[in-house]
């Protein structure tokens, strides 16, 4: 764990974003910016803020870690959208910003007045990131969406479980939200290559659905060409590998093996001192295995379940066989390769003492790395800031606003 240095010439610097978002999906895009050295600018509503301030673990500054770690980097403006007052300063902040990230419910900033083609003739270059959960068309549109929504109606969560048994959550329950933050991402940067380009902005339409069936590798060309439907594996995948899944120890713990190829069981077969089951004549052929694919499986069990996670390991190293645990977060917390990596990072917050340690930035960049500047900021933290020194407000235009409860 360690302080990330302060690196100023980001790829991204003298980029402006407003993150005018809630909760995870367009708001990581927004942070991931941040990260890389845009200024973001995170605009709240004055009663309460954005919801994420309230979803995970709260901490003693009345927020959540979830928060702290999130909406890292960014100034934090209130701004009640509704009101007039309101509505116009967001325009003005438009006018002068490169990127808007938004993830309201499809129609509703266009129900406010302040839709892509109102924002967009402001500021012909700006690059306005949409996130839904369904996407600005299609006759879903105006459905409300959810991470958990999305990995339903995206294919993923049908696959998540134990066989013929009620489908889970595939891993996080806010994973496609993430995804689709990412993606926005992707198309935020193209966008800025094309505006440097051609001087343009444009709208990048994301869709949570959308980022979940993208990862479903050959789910649509398989069921579209031979019509095969995927079920639940549970643990163990063994459509093209066998063995291929999460195996118990005798610890109570869990190890991951991957024998994709061959060659990788002939290596686990010399890891369990069974050399003769990678023969010809036993399991040496992948289609052998994949027809006898729970008699392997079960040979596997009873190997892994003769011995502690670390000998299962020990062993699968030293015969280079794919092997890993299955960390929780203790686990991660102790693993050598996130700490030689530096994926964990201690940050201060100033108002409380407490040390918060959170996800490192990532990619990692060689000549010019992403920071962590400062933690999620308080609800208005910088209001003042944006309006005197983005908007060049007076301190009594900034009073008669928040006497107006517009900020």
């Amino acid at each position: 764990m360690t302080h990330q240095p302060n690196e100023d010439n980001l790829p991204l610097k003298g980029i402006t974003v407003i993150d005018a978002a809630t909760v995870i999906a367009a708001p990581y895009c927004a942070t991931i910016l941040g990260e890389f050295g845009a200024d973001v600018i995170k605009v709240e509503h004055p009663i309460g803020g954005d919801a994420l301030r309230r979803f995970g673990t709260p901490t003693e500054r009345g927020d959540t870690l979830t928060w702290l770690s999130e909406a890292r980097n960014k100034k934090s403006l209130t701004l009640d959208l509704h009101r007039p007052e309101g509505a116009e300063i967001f325009k003005q902040l438009v006018a002068r910003a490169d990127v808007l990230c938004e993830n309201f419910r499809t129609g509703t900033l266009e129900r406010w007045g302040l839709g892509w083609n109102v924002l967009h003739e402001i500021n012909p270059r700006l690059i306005m990131l949409r996130v839904t959960g369904y996407g600005q068309t299609g006759p879903y549109a105006d459905r409300p969406g959810f991470a958990r929504i999305a990995h339903a109606v995206g294919g993923i969560a049908y696959l998540a479980g134990m066989p013929k048994g009620t489908p889970v959550t595939p891993g996080s329950t806010t994973l496609g939200d993430y995804m689709t933050g990412i993606y926005g991402c992707i198309g935020v940067l193209m966008a800025l290559r094309y505006r440097d380009q051609t001087g343009c902005g444009q709208y990048i339409d994301a869709a949570l659905y959308e980022s979940i069936f993208r990862c479903t590798d050959e789910l649509a060309p398989a069921y579209g060409m031979y019509g095969i439907v995927r079920e639940r594996h549970g643990p163990h995948h063994n459509d093209f590998a066998c063995p291929h899944g999460h195996f118990p120890t005798r610890d109570g713990k869990w190890v991951a093996i991957s024998c994709a190829t061959d060659k990788l069981f002939a290596r686990l077969a010399r890891a369990m001192n069974r050399p003769e089951l990678a023969s010809s004549s036993i399991y040496g052929e992948q289609k052998v295995r994949l027809e006898h694919c729970n008699d392997v499986n079960e040979i596997v069990r009873d190997w892994c379940g003769s011995l502690t996670r670390e000998e299962v390991l020990e062993r699968c190293y030293a015969t280079g066989t794919p092997a890993a645990p299955l960390n929780n977060i203790a686990d991660i917390f102790g693993d050598r390769q996130f700490h030689a990596r530096r994926n964990l990072v201690a940050m201060d917050v100033p108002e409380t003492g407490e040390t918060v340690i959170v996800p490192t930035v990532i990619p990692k960049l060689s000549a010019t790395p992403g920071r962590i500047k400062h933690l999620g900021p308080r609800l208005g933290e910088h209001t003042d800031e944006v309006l005197r020194d983005v908007l060049g407000l007076s301190n009594d235009e900034i009073a008669s606003l928040r006497e107006k409860r517009v900020i």
